[in-house]
């Protein structure tokens, strides 16, 4: 499958890395807002094909399907316009600003008979299988914790007076779009909408959230979620039972997981995995263009819409609004 991309920052690094494990993977073009860096990210890649336009990568006859990680607040436009010329499109996480964005592009992907899919790699991972497969010796589920929180490598120099697009409100991006979606979105898959959330925040001058946390009510369960781009934590994610509690260590890239039962006794539920995380994404998307399946099954359209509605209702309560939320209501 040929594939071009947009963008020319880390995670695209990591999606090509990851590609070239799959042997379905060629990677033929990249699109940058300058020729100069197009064409020195292809020089890099050995890509053949760079582009300066979306229309002319949706144009490409040397193009099948786009990786798309650009800002937040680019992807639903990008996207749109690609599958509008036939292209199958794997996006990056968050899929967009907003639900309403959402909604149009999946409309645009059924009406053109294409692939579109939110390329968040955790729930695609073997890890992440494992936790479905042994949910159920938790006994009752009473408390899943989701937490990321990463010291964001741009966060040096925000401090120092320069703000880079990770904290740029006006390309949607902050704490909880960011990085929140890796407690939110597995919650979504494993146990569905919540009733009711409450939202907290900790704003940064620039205007996004630096850091915050969800309070998930369910029938039975609560969920906490805990994100943050200006601080560490160590902590674990946790699914708590009343037989036991599994240990998720790294919630975005599931790995190495235990289930410490009630009583002390442990069970190592890890799983050898020689392939990026990223891979598994990838293959999940390659699979469901050649079997022309228009969705994801554990990345669906339900699970991603679902994501944004909770996202964007904590947004809400703790008074964050992006340019793309104030368009849509146009």
């Amino acid at each position: 499958m040929r594939f071009g991309i947009i963008g020319t920052n880390t995670i695209t690094e990591k999606l090509i890395d990851a590609g070239k494990q799959h042997s379905r993977f060629e990677l033929k073009g990249v699109y940058s807002r300058t020729k100069e860096r197009a064409e020195e990210f292809a020089s890099l890649h050995d890509i053949p094909y760079t582009f300066t336009t979306i229309e002319a990568l949706a144009d490409s006859e040397h193009i099948d399907a786009v990786y798309i990680a650009s800002p937040n607040a680019f992807h639903a436009e990008q996207a749109s316009a690609l599958m509008r010329k036939g292209k199958h499109v794997l996006c990056e996480k968050p899929m967009a600003s907003n639900q309403r964005e959402i909604a149009t592009m999946i409309d645009v992907a059924k009406n053109e008979g294409v692939v579109l899919m939110e390329g968040i790699k955790s729930t695609m991972m073997p890890g992440f299988f494992t936790v479905q497969e042994h949910l159920h010796k938790l006994g009752h589920i009473r408390r899943y914790v989701g937490n990321f929180c990463k010291y964001s490598s741009r966060y040096d120099a925000y401090k120092e007076g320069e703000v880079l697009n990770a904290f740029k409100p006006s390309l949607s991006n902050g704490s909880l779009m960011d990085l929140g979606i890796y407690g939110i979105y597995p919650m979504v898959v494993l146990f569905g909408a919540p009733n009711s959330i409450k939202a907290n925040g900790v704003f940064l001058k620039s205007g996004v959230d630096g850091e915050g946390s969800v309070l998930a009510e369910y029938d039975d369960m609560e969920a906490v979620i805990m994100h943050s781009k200006i601080i560490d934590s160590h902590s674990p994610t946790e699914i708590q039972g009343e037989n036991g509690t599994m240990i998720i260590p790294n919630i975005s890239e599931p790995k190495e997981i235990k289930i410490v039962y009630r009583g002390g006794t442990e069970e190592d539920l890890h799983l050898k995995d020689n392939h990026p995380a990223m891979f598994y994404e990838v293959e999940e998307f390659i699979k469901l263009v050649e079997e022309n399946k228009g969705q994801s099954k554990i990345n669906s359209f339900s699970h991603t819409l679902m994501t944004a509605r909770i996202m964007e209702e904590a947004r809400q309560q703790i008074g964050l609004e992006y340019a793309a939320d104030r368009k849509s209501r146009e």
